[in-house]
Parts: C-alpha cells; sequence; structure tokens
C-alpha cells in the first residue's frame, strides 16, 4: 500500500469515516479516492484507513464542510460523503455526469456538484486557444453553445468555459482534461449591516449638511448685524 509518514503515525480523523485515517507518502499501487472517485496522481500524499481500504486525497481531506460558492448564491452548500437521493447518485450541475462519491449539496434547491467542480479555476488556458477562457455557470436558453474542442453541443445547465472576443467554448472536462480538487473560491457575501451602515452614513452625512447649512445661516445673520452697527456708528459720526 505504501509506506507511512513516519510523523503522523497517529493520524487524523475525518467525519466521513470511523476510524483514524494516516498519511500515505509515495504509495506503490494505485489508490482510488472515495471522495472524489479519482486515483491517485504522482506521488501526492492520500489519507487512508488499511483496515477498510478507504482513501482521501490529501485535498478531498481537507474540503470544507461548508462552502459558498459563485455558482449559488442564494444558499451554503453543504458537504455529503453519501449522496441523499435514494438512487445513491447525483446528476453534477458543473458538468453534467454521475456522480456516486462526495458531493456539495443545496438540499433546498437539489443541487449538486462534484468536488473538482466545486474547485475548477474562475479562469483557464488551454492549448486549443491562445486566449484565457472565463468560467461560466450556464447560458440563458436563447443561446447555443458548441464545444471548440471536441465539437458537441452544450447544455446550457452546465457550466462552460468561454472567450467572449473569440466566441471560443469548451466543456469543462475538455478544459480541463485531468480534474482534481484543489482551492475553493468562494462568494463573498455581502454584509448583513451595509444597508443598515449605508443608511447610517446618509443619516450622518444630511445631519452634518443641515449643521452646515445652519451655520452658514447664523454666520450671515452676524455679518448683516456687524455691518447694520457700522452703519448706524457712520451715521451718528456725521
Amino acid at each position: 500500500m505504501g509506506r507511512l509518514n513516519a510523523g503522523t503515525n497517529e493520524g487524523k480523523q475525518h467525519f466521513c469515516h470511523q476510524h483514524v485515517l494516516k498519511q500515505i507518502v509515495n504509495p506503490t499501487e494505485t489508490l482510488n479516492c472515495n471522495a472524489c472517485e479519482k486515483p491517485n496522481n504522482g506521488n501526492k500524499p492520500f489519507y487512508g484507513c488499511s483496515t477498510c481500504q478507504y482513501f482521501l486525497h490529501e485535498n478531498c481531506f481537507n474540503a470544507p464542510r461548508i462552502l459558498n460558492h459563485s455558482s449559488h448564491p442564494s444558499h451554503p452548500l453543504t458537504l455529503h460523503q453519501i449522496p441523499s437521493y435514494a438512487g445513491g447518485s447525483y446528476i453534477c450541475n458543473a458538468c453534467g455526469s454521475v456522480g456516486n462519491g462526495f458531493c456539495f449539496n443545496c438540499a433546498d434547491c437539489e443541487f449538486d456538484i462534484h468536488l473538482q467542480c466545486a474547485s475548477c479555476p474562475s479562469s483557464i488556458l488551454v492549448d486549443k486557444h491562445p486566449h484565457q477562457l472565463e468560467l461560466h455557470y450556464g447560458y440563458t436558453v436563447d443561446s447555443e453553445y458548441v464545444c471548440d474542442i471536441c465539437f458537441v453541443m452544450m447544455n446550457n445547465d452546465n457550466w462552460f468555459y468561454y472567450c467572449g472576443g473569440c466566441d471560443f467554448a469548451s466543456h469543462l472536462n475538455c478544459a480541463i482534461i485531468s480534474p482534481e480538487v484543489g482551492v475553493f473560491p468562494k462568494q463573498q457575501r455581502p454584509n448583513p449591516n451595509s444597508s443598515l451602515n449605508s443608511h447610517a452614513n446618509a443619516a450622518v452625512e444630511m445631519i452634518n449638511s443641515v449643521n452646515d447649512d445652519h451655520d452658514r445661516l447664523i454666520a450671515a445673520q452676524i455679518r448683516a448685524q456687524i455691518e447694520a452697527q457700522g452703519r448706524r456708528a457712520m451715521l451718528d459720526l456725521f
């Protein structure tokens, strides 16, 4: 199976498995990750339970339990070890393929995406095109796109990479030949107090404006009084 890292013999506990998972470095055989369903790639470390033959990539092991993703800004996504559907599988809303391993899920909307799809970069370069492609989370039914790499019609509900200047489109799996779990982008949610703060700031600005107007009015009245007194003094002299 591969040797265990001497510094991690105690291993780590993961919510998905009842036993402690120990780190495996330089595995000597192919190990399939139970989370993303992909085999080990190169010499990247795994966490595993040899008793149960249960393995996770290190990146999959460290995947967040809750993810705020730009593709589904209305609700946070929850990481599930087992699909919550009766059939034991799900259709990924990102790439359109079937998944049986871990998924990020929104139960309210029946929205599911693979771990590796959730960590797709927002932009990418491919060999088939000279410009950077931007990630899009589907398109309207009025539009139609054919993948410029495999020349197959794309589903408007699925994500794709696109260069607007050249009208060049690509499936996720065509752009990313060997997808793996990486950095998970986060949707920056608005501060719930931002509207309150903006109202408060507007109120302060209004008060300051009123105060400024009031100060200008008082100053004008004082100037008028001084000028009137000066005119009366000059008349007295004459």
